[in-house]
């Protein structure tokens, strides 16, 4: 079973920087997608940013100036870099990794930009 860890959301004013990580653990499998996604209160959970195997990053249109997706292979972790945030981007922060057959889902990490 794939087990996904979250880390790096907090609480930063409008214009601040985060970076998200998310690990992957839990045996050998092989990792053809990876992703972000968010869900902000009263409204329906959204993709962020996804990266698919032998293709580019494709991101949501109101983060593609700001927020970069990467991964570590070797270390089975998809990075979120958030730059420029803006309270509209507060929201809890779900990694979505699919690995085979298998597709795992973390608990989320909050992330918060407020004057």
């Amino acid at each position: 079973q794939v087990h996904l860890v979250e880390s790096g959301g907090g609480l930063v004013q409008p214009g601040g920087s985060l970076r998200l990580s998310c690990e992957a653990s839990g045996g050998s499998f092989s990792i053809w997608f990876m992703g972000w996604f968010r869900q902000a209160p009263g409204k329906q959970r959204e993709m962020v940013a996804q990266i698919r195997e032998h293709t580019p990053p494709d991101y949501a249109e109101a983060v593609k100036d700001g927020f970069t997706i990467s991964r570590d292979a070797s270390k089975n972790t998809v990075y979120l870099q958030l730059n420029d945030l803006k309270p509209d981007d507060t929201a809890v922060y779900y990694c979505n990794i699919k690995a085979g057959a298998r597709d795992a889902w973390g608990h989320g990490t909050q992330v918060t930009a407020v004057s």
